[in-house]
């Protein structure tokens, strides 16, 4: 059997029979690939600079209008200091409705192949809504420590329009002096509904 009639029968058997046309081969049709909820490895930023810092989150639907989770995560690496006040900025036309009683900080399990990410334990702490709601400020109870893996957990359901959401959380540590420091950024991308 020669190599044309070998491919013409492979392509028979994947497009069912008499599905083939009598000339050439037929392409063979394969589904859309879905879009993943995770970070991806290689990001592009119109103006990247050198103070740009990315960090780790989870979002459980990347669907616009679905409802989600989102993972806002700090890792030890990413805070140098305790911290009294973090602030997270969110962007302007990000159009969702935030309810701080669907907002919590606590100490989070990291997710990845074999695990979800998730609150292993809520950490006492006053949030609110600020800055005409482009802000959420986080107040623990007491200083939350350098050490382990914390996040803010937060339910809702996503805007309407696909696209790319810079999230930036600023922390303000234990002193003297009550000034945020930047700690990074969460480039969140929702994706556009699949046909």
């Amino acid at each position: 059997m020669g190599l044309r009639n070998r491919l013409l029968a492979i392509g028979a058997c994947a497009l069912g029979a008499g599905a083939l046309p009598a000339t050439g081969l037929a392409p063979l049709l394969l589904p859309a690939a879905q879009a993943q909820t995770t970070p991806s490895v290689m990001e592009f930023r119109w103006d990247a600079d050198k103070d740009y810092k990315k960090l780790y989150y989870f979002v459980s639907n990347a669907r616009p209008l679905a409802r989600a989770d989102y993972y806002f995560i700090l890792k030890p690496k990413d805070r140098k200091t305790a911290i009294l006040k973090l602030s997270i900025t969110i962007p302007k036309y990000f159009d969702a409705k935030i309810d701080t009683k669907q907002i919590k900080l606590c100490k989070m399990s990291e997710g990845g192949m074999l695990k979800r990410t998730r609150c292993e334990k809520d950490i006492p702490a006053t949030i609110e809504l600020a800055d005409k709601g482009n802000a959420i400020e986080v107040f623990p109870n007491t200083p939350v420590s350098d050490e382990g893996t914390i996040g803010v957990y937060m339910q809702i359901f996503n805007p309407f329009n696909p696209g790319m959401y810079q999230f930036n959380a600023l922390a303000q540590a234990p002193g003297d002096i009550p000034i945020a420091g930047y700690l990074g950024s969460w480039l969140i991308q929702l994706e556009p509904p699949s046909n």
